[in-house]
């Protein structure tokens, strides 16, 4: 496996942290959020305090995956929203193809980039060791429709989001653990009152919790 996901790593350019590929037992795949680095998340990996994960993480171009709200009509974040869907998307399979179970991944995204974890997650389902949604939901205008192809049965998936976000509507929030549940995943959303934009300690309890089966 470590070779092949050495490659995928240089392939990607993929900024690292954590366990060296070659004695991995886990991947986390890092998604940042609007205006962020790929570096930005990768202090994760220490918060998490588990050697035994790899955690990679790809820079969007300028430094954003897609130029207007997730909430915007779908042409208007466009050809940018497809191409990062397919780069996250592929980097997914590359991992999984280097000889990564999918029960051995996980893909975390905060705001924009979970956001981005989400859609991706949905568009591709498979039982996926662990989703995390810091602060995002599926992409798209009201009304989207959300007849995804696939299961998720197998899949362990996390939404936290503060109850007054002023960039994540908590009604989409709601919808997207609805999905993520008719899809067969095992969900457990939390909201927290306030108004913060970022990642609260009792989202680091949950991302340890669910990461935790990946290290074993």
């Amino acid at each position: 496996m470590s070779n092949t996901l050495d490659t995928v790593i240089e392939r990607h350019a993929l900024a690292r942290a954590g366990a060296p590929p070659s004695r991995a037992k886990g991947v986390v795949l890092l998604i940042h959020g609007r205006g962020a680095t790929a570096e930005s998340m990768l202090p994760l990996a220490d918060v998490m305090a588990m050697p035994d994960l790899c955690y990679l993480a790809p820079q969007a171009e300028g430094y954003t995956w897609y130029p207007q709200s997730f909430m915007a009509p779908t042409a208007a974040n466009e050809p940018y929203l497809s191409r990062a869907l397919d780069r996250v998307a592929a980097i997914i399979a590359d991992i999984l193809d280097s000889g990564v179970e999918a029960g051995k991944l996980a893909v975390v995204g905060f705001s924009q980039g979970a956001c981005l974890t989400s859609e991706t997650a949905l568009r591709n389902p498979r039982p996926y060791g662990f989703v995390g949604v810091l602060s995002g939901g599926a992409i798209g205008p009201p009304g989207t429709p959300r007849d995804y192809a696939g299961t998720l049965a197998g899949a362990s998936v996390f939404l936290g989001c503060s109850e007054h976000d002023p960039h994540i509507p908590l009604a989409r929030v709601k919808e997207t653990t609805a999905v993520f549940t008719r899809m067969g995943a095992k969900v457990t959303e939390r909201i927290y009152p306030g108004s913060s934009h970022g990642i609260n300690d009792d989202e680091i309890t949950h991302l340890r919790a669910g990461l935790a089966a990946l290290a074993t």
